[in-house]
């Protein structure tokens, strides 16, 4: 997971591997999707280190978000910490009873989903009662109070005197990103039903959700991965939907080598030369974040140019064919994924989503924002 690196000052700029975060790119994002839901509110989700993208700079970016949701309580510690103040909501709400009263001091938002966080809450003496909201699970069958029991709990939560504001309500869809309309009509029907009668805020569309059902924005909108420039659908790229990628992820050339054709490159001589070929070493690899799901003829930007991945992913490095950058040389820049390259072209040749790439990225590399 990207963080912070440990190196100062210039020192960060000897780093191979590096990811740049461009905070205009978030700032953008955040406008296109107020944009899309003008009547919501924005409940901006950047749990998992800000989907990789660094927890502290990425809240501080989207400051003006009406809120910031995290998934457990030592990320919303890590932004009080941090100075920021503004409203943050715990998806996971917390584990342990000794954790609510952290929460109150610090007035982060609770999540209620299960019996045992119920009777946590409503057991609690506190020093200040808290927001909370009540999960109910429509369809997804990982948290959440079921329909059926939706109203019982919201009841007890309403009258315990641990709990402060309003109670606000929200579920999450599971099939929203295939456009299931089918799933998502029958999850939608089932919350409007939990809740019918009951005063409240509603939560209900994440970023997938809110692109393509505006009947589903109701009062708060949970984009994720859509703050960050990037699809939530398969079949498209966050440029497609008109937002920016926020992040670029590069490293450069340290060798460029000549090999002949028939003769093998890297581990298991994956990649045969299919002629006399120039091959070049980048300084990247898994330990990095870059998968070792991308097999040859995955594309990389050197210098702009389009080449090609030859052979199996290294801890530290990768091997190019250089074939679509003849004139290149030790020192160049390489990008992995980010302008002219995205991240969803990657994803989808690793066999994977683009959040586990972005997420992926480990503390070794370093980190530029702008």
């Amino acid at each position: 997971m990207l963080t912070a690196p440990a190196l100062s000052g210039d020192r960060r700029e000897l780093r191979a591997a590096r990811a740049t975060v461009d905070t205009a790119a978030l700032r953008h994002n955040l406008a296109a999707l107020r944009r899309r839901a003008p009547a919501a509110k924005v409940m901006a989700v950047i749990k998992a280190n800000a989907y990789g993208h660094g927890l502290v700079v990425v809240a501080r970016a989207l400051r003006d978000a009406d809120a910031l949701a995290v998934a457990r309580v030592e990320e919303g510690v890590a932004l009080r910490d941090a100075g920021l103040t503004n409203r943050i909501v715990l998806l996971e709400g917390v584990q342990h009873a000794d954790q609510l009263p952290l929460a109150a001091s610090l007035g982060l938002d609770v999540v209620v989903h299960s019996a045992e966080q119920l009777a946590m809450v409503t057991a609690a003496r506190l020093s200040r009662p808290l927001a909370a909201w009540l999960k109910v699970d429509t369809g997804m069958n990982r948290l959440g109070f079921r329909p059926d029991e939706a109203r019982g709990a919201a009841e007890r939560l309403a009258a315990s005197p641990s709990v402060g504001e309003p109670l606000a309500f929200m579920t999450h869809l599971a099939c929203a990103d295939d456009r299931d309309a089918a799933t998502t009509d029958r999850q939608m029907a089932a919350f409007a039903e939990a809740l019918a009668g009951l005063a409240g805020e509603r939560s209900i569309a994440n970023s997938a959700g809110m692109l393509w059902r505006p009947d589903g924005h109701a009062d708060w909108v949970r984009p994720g991965i859509a703050l960050y420039g990037v699809s939530p659908f398969g079949d498209s790229t966050g440029p497609d939907l008109g937002f920016v990628p926020a992040m670029r992820l590069a490293s450069s050339l340290i060798a460029v080598k000549s090999v002949r054709a028939g003769e093998q490159v890297g581990y298991g001589g994956a990649w045969t030369a299919p002629r006399d070929a120039r091959i070049g070493i980048a300084a990247i690899g898994y330990g990095d974040g870059y998968t070792r799901h991308l097999g040859s003829g995955t594309p990389v930007l050197v210098n702009g140019r389009r080449v090609a991945l030859a052979g199996t992913v290294s801890m530290d490095m990768i091997a190019l064919d250089l074939a679509g950058a003849p004139d290149a040389a030790v020192g160049d820049e390489v990008t992995l994924w980010g302008p002219g390259l995205p991240v969803e072209e990657l994803a989808r040749l690793a066999g994977t989503i683009p959040y586990e790439l972005l997420c992926g990225v480990t503390q070794r590399v370093g980190v530029t924002v702008v």
